[in-house]
């Protein structure tokens, strides 16, 4: 995929789900991982050229690995003229000594969360945006399913009243496969995840479950997709292009 067609995807997405307005500031929330890189570069990208204007503000927030090194994002951020901001913390080591330790994903995305919320509060940003692709919606929705009893999977755009925030997700409809491809053709400097957990999940589990699907029954990611997007979940937005 070539940066013409990411910008498709995402454009399509921003202007279907109305997730930019006009003189947003936005938090992009940066893992180091190819994900939310190529959200960071699509959304300078489309700076340029969208009507509506809006900033960017890239962050990380840094669990305590020692191993957890970002110089090459914080490079990449300045080639950008993207500002950039390490959020320290010490989520590994609250989370390793949590009760539920042996299950750490939902406490450790909790509090990210909630630092990344309030580094971005605290520069002015009034939405935050994750690099979640189509993948991770089909994803969202099995473990729903298998794990929760229900039909459902997370929203492109979530208001969240407490804060004042509005998360966005702009590569909604982007799959994961086109996202490898992209990093092929722009090499991005990605990080690699320094969490002990990353690779054995129920998440991890899905994503492998889905390949073997979509592998025995081509195109099954395509109506999983679809499901989801007929099924009216109520905090959705209007897709304001849905026919």
């Amino acid at each position: 995929m070539d940066l013409k067609h990411l910008l498709s995807y995402v454009r399509r997405a921003v202007d279907d789900f109305n997730l930019i307005e006009n003189n947003d500031r936005i938090a992009v929330g940066i893992s180091g991982g190819k994900d939310s890189l190529t959200l960071l570069y699509a959304l300078q990208q489309l700076q340029r050229f969208y009507p509506k204007h809006f900033e960017l503000e890239a962050f990380t927030v840094h669990p305590g690995f020692p191993e957890f090194h970002l110089e090459p994002v914080a490079d990449f951020c300045e080639t950008l003229h993207v500002p950039y901001a390490v959020i320290p913390t010490q989520i590994q080591e609250i989370v390793s000594g949590h009760k539920n330790a042996s299950n750490p994903c939902s406490l450790c995305a909790k509090l990210r969360k909630g630092a990344l919320n309030q580094a971005a509060l605290s520069h002015g940003c009034n939405k935050v945006a994750y690099g979640h692709h189509r993948d991770d919606l089909i994803e969202t929705m099995l473990l729903s399913l298998f794990f929760e009893g229900r039909f459902h999977s997370f929203s492109p755009k979530t208001d969240w009243e407490r804060t004042g925030l509005t998360l966005i997700r702009p590569l909604t409809y982007v799959p994961e496969a086109r996202l490898s491809g992209f990093l092929n053709k722009y090499p991005l400097p990605v990080v690699k995840n320094p969490c002990p957990a990353d690779g054995h999940t129920k998440r991890q589990y899905v994503k492998d479950l889905l390949r073997t699907l979509n592998t025995q029954y081509p195109g099954i990611k395509d109506r999983m997709f679809t499901a989801i997007q007929n099924a009216s979940f109520d905090d959705w937005p209007e897709n304001h292009c849905k026919n």
